[in-house]
C-alpha cells in the first residue's frame, strides 16, 4: 500500500515539526494522534470491513481506544483495582489489555486492604518482556509526597517531619515518607550537647534545598525557631525590664549555668547566681524542663544577653549575721572547701566561715588542712570575728577544746626529768616531743657538760629516745626549755680529781682554732692547748704550721677550773705513728671572748 505508506510518512513528519516546535504536553500528544487518526479512516475505507462496521461505528470505535489509551501514559499515577491478594503479590487492574502486580510490601500502610478496593500506582512500563504492565505503589506514593513538599517549597511553607535517627552531620528527618537531611547546625539556635535525646520527637522544618534528581531534601529547624524566636523577640523588647520577676523554663543545663526559655528569648541563670549558699553544678539547684521564677539582672539586646538570678529572690543572709553568730558562740558546720590555707565551714546557705590552719590545733604542726578535716566533714568550731560587710566570718576549731599550754606548768614544774623522742635537729639545737603535738627545745648548749658541741648530729639523732629535765615553759609563747646533760651528774665536780695539774695524758686534735687546738682526752672531755704550748720552745705563729684534726698528742695538764669549765694543756711530745694528714684544707675556728675565757687564753695572748 504505497499510497497509505506515503501518507504516513507525512503525517509522522508533520509530528515532528511540531514536536520540534515546542515540547507538547501528554494531552496535547492524544490530541494530535486523535486528528490524524480520523482523515486515515475516512479516506481509506478498504482499511476496515464494510459489511462488519459503518464508517460511524468505526468512527466511534476510534474514539473508545483512544479515549481508553489516553488515560494510560507511563510515568503517569493511575487508578486501579484491586483483583486479587496473593502470599506476597497484589494483582491490579488498570483497564489496559493485561493485569499488572506489585509487590505486597509496598501495601504496608494499607493493612485493611481487599480485593474490590481502588488504588493509586504509578505506571512505569505499559509491557515488559513477559507483555505484563510493570507497575509501582510505592513510587507513586513518593510521587504524591514529592509534589506536597515542592509546593512546600515553593511556596516557604514549613512541613512537619520525625527525627529518626543520627548521622555523620547531623540527622535524618522522616517527611512523610520521605528521608531528608537536618544538618547539626540546623537543629536549633544553641549547638544540642546530646542529640539521641531528640529522636522520635516530632517538629516543624523548612525546606532549604531540594533536587529532585537525587532525591535529596535539606531542611532547617533552626529557620522556624529563628523566625519565632524574632517575633517573640520583638515582644519581649516592649516587655521585659531590668529587676523584673519572669517565669521561665529551663531548657539547657551547662557546667556554668543554666538556659531560661522566657517565652522566646532565653536568659543566662548562672551559677553564681543560683543560690547564696555554695553549689558545685547547676544540675543541684535545677533540672531541664522545669518552671520557675527568675529575677532579670541585666538585659543587652545587642549582644542578646539576658542576665537571670534566682539567689536575688531570697533573703540576703548576711543580714543581721553578726546578731546570729556572736564571737565566742559554738558552731557546727559542714566543710565544703579545703585551701593550703585553711577550711571553709558552711554554718548555713549563703554563710560559710573560716578555719585557719592555725586555729586547727594547739599542738599540731598542721602542714596541711586536708590532715585534719576532709570535704564535706560536719565539725565544732568557735566563733573568733565577724565583717558582716566583707562578708567573712573566722572559727577556730582549737578552741573548742583547752589550751594544753595552760596546764604545762602546773603538769611539769621547771626540774621534772622526762623522755621523749628527737623529731628534729637545726643548727641552733634539737626539738624532742614531751607530748603529742608539743616538743621541747634542747638548746645546743645544753647538750653536754664537757665538750663544745658545735652541732647537735654529734651528740643526738633524728629518732633517738632521750632523758631530758624542763628548765623552762614559756605557755604564752609556746616555748618549752629543755637541757640534755642537766639530767646526768656534772663531771666538772670531780675533773680536778681526776686530772690534777701535771698529770701526763693523750688525746687527738677535733679542731683547729685561731689561738690554739682543741682536743679529746677522753671520756667526752676535750682539753685546749695555746698556740705557745703545742711546740715547746718553738714560737708557732699559726696551729697550722704544726698540728691538723686527727693529729695524735702526748700532753701535760697545765690547769683544772671546774667554775669555768675548763683544761688547759701543754705538748710534751708528738708520737711517731700519726694518722694521714688530710687532703683537704683544715677549717679554723675564729676565737671569741667567751671562748678565750673558757680555754683561758688572756686578752694579751688574743692579741699576740
Amino acid at each position: 500500500m504505497p499510497e497509505l505508506e506515503q501518507e504516513e510518512t507525512t503525517t509522522a513528519a508533520g509530528t515532528d515539526d511540531t514536536t520540534s516546535s515546542a515540547p507538547l504536553t501528554a494531552r496535547e500528544k492524544r490530541d494530535l494522534q486523535r486528528s490524524q487518526l480520523r482523515p486515515l479512516a475516512n479516506r481509506r475505507p478498504e482499511l476496515y470491513e464494510e459489511d462488519e462496521y459503518t464508517s460511524d461505528e468505526y468512527e466511534r470505535m476510534i474514539d473508545m481506544y483512544q479515549g481508553t489509551m489516553a488515560s494510560i501514559e507511563e510515568g503517569e499515577i493511575v487508578k486501579a483495582k484491586v483483583m486479587e491478594i496473593r502470599e506476597n503479590l497484589v494483582v491490579l487492574d488498570i483497564g489496559f489489555k493485561s493485569e499488572g502486580t506489585v509487590a505486597l510490601e509496598e501495601f504496608k500502610d494499607m493493612p485493611d486492604l481487599k480485593a474490590g478496593d481502588e488504588v493509586e500506582v504509578l505506571l512505569e512500563h505499559l509491557e515488559d518482556q513477559e507483555g505484563s504492565v510493570v507497575l509501582s505503589k510505592k513510587k507513586a506514593d513518593f510521587m504524591r509526597v514529592w509534589e506536597k513538599i515542592r509546593l512546600a517549597y515553593e511556596n516557604d511553607e514549613p512541613v512537619e517531619g520525625t527525627l529518626v535517627k543520627k548521622i555523620k552531620g547531623g540527622v535524618v528527618v522522616d517527611l512523610m515518607g520521605v528521608d531528608a537531611f537536618l544538618p547539626g547546625s540546623q537543629i536549633a539556635l544553641r549547638r544540642v550537647p546530646n542529640i539521641d535525646e531528640l529522636l522520635g520527637q516530632k517538629y516543624e522544618f523548612k525546606i532549604i534545598k531540594l533536587n529532585k534528581r537525587r532525591r535529596n531534601i535539606v531542611v532547617s529547624r533552626r529557620v522556624i525557631l529563628e523566625q519565632e524566636r524574632a517575633g517573640k523577640r520583638e515582644k519581649l523588647m516592649k516587655e521585659l525590664q531590668k529587676d523584673q520577676v519572669r517565669k521561665g523554663v529551663v531548657k539547657n543545663i551547662t557546667d556554668f549555668g543554666a538556659f531560661i526559655d522566657l517565652g522566646g528569648v532565653d536568659g543566662l541563670l548562672h551559677i553564681t547566681d543560683m543560690s547564696w549558699g555554695r553549689i558545685s553544678h547547676p544540675s543541684e539547684m535545677v533540672q531541664i524542663g522545669q518552671e520557675l521564677e527568675v529575677k532579670v539582672l541585666d538585659i543587652d539586646w545587642e549582644r542578646e544577653r539576658i542576665s537571670l538570678g534566682l539567689k536575688q529572690l531570697q533573703a540576703y543572709p548576711w543580714k543581721d549575721v553578726a546578731g546570729r553568730y556572736p564571737v565566742g558562740t559554738r558552731v557546727t558546720g559542714k566543710v565544703v572547701s579545703i585551701t593550703n590555707y585553711g577550711a571553709f565551714i558552711e554554718l548555713e546557705p549563703g554563710i560559710e566561715g573560716l578555719v585557719h590552719i592555725s586555729e586547727m590545733s594547739w599542738t599540731r604542726n598542721v602542714r596541711h588542712p586536708s590532715k585534719l578535716v576532709s570535704i564535706g566533714e560536719t565539725i565544732e568550731a568557735v566563733v573568733l570575728k565577724v565583717d558582716p560587710d566583707e562578708e567573712k566570718i573566722s572559727l577556730g576549731m582549737k578552741q573548742t577544746e583547752q589550751d594544753p599550754w595552760m596546764v604545762l606548768p602546773l603538769k611539769y614544774p621547771v626540774g621534772t626529768r622526762i623522755s621523749g623522742k628527737v623529731r628534729n635537729l637545726t643548727s641552733f639545737g634539737a626539738f624532742v616531743e614531751i607530748e603529742p603535738g608539743i616538743d621541747g627545745l634542747i638548746h645546743i648548749s645544753d647538750m653536754s657538760w664537757t665538750k663544745r658541741v658545735q652541732h647537735p648530729s654529734e651528740v643526738v639523732k633524728k629518732g633517738d629516745t632521750v632523758d631530758v629535765v624542763i628548765l623552762n615553759i614559756d605557755a604564752d609563747n609556746k616555748r618549752i626549755s629543755l637541757g640534755l646533760k642537766q639530767a646526768e651528774e656534772d663531771p666538772w665536780l670531780r675533773i680536778g680529781e681526776t686530772y690534777p695539774v701535771g698529770t701526763e695524758l693523750r688525746g687527738h686534735v677535733v679542731r683547729l682554732m685561731d689561738k690554739g687546738v682543741v682536743v679529746d682526752v677522753g671520756n667526752d672531755i676535750e682539753g685546749f692547748v695555746p698556740v705557745s704550748q703545742l711546740a715547746p720552745g718553738q714560737t708557732v705563729a699559726d696551729p697550722v704550721e704544726v698540728s691538723y684534726e686527727g693529729m695524735i698528742l702526748d700532753m701535760r695538764v697545765l690547769e683544772v677550773d671546774p667554775i669555768h669549765r675548763r683544761i688547759v694543756l701543754s705538748v710534751t711530745d708528738i708520737p711517731a705513728d700519726q694518722p694521714p694528714r688530710p687532703e683537704t684544707p683544715p677549717e679554723i675556728h675564729s676565737m671569741d671572748a667567751s671562748m678565750a675565757s673558757q680555754y683561758g687564753v688572756d686578752e694579751t695572748e688574743q692579741e699576740s
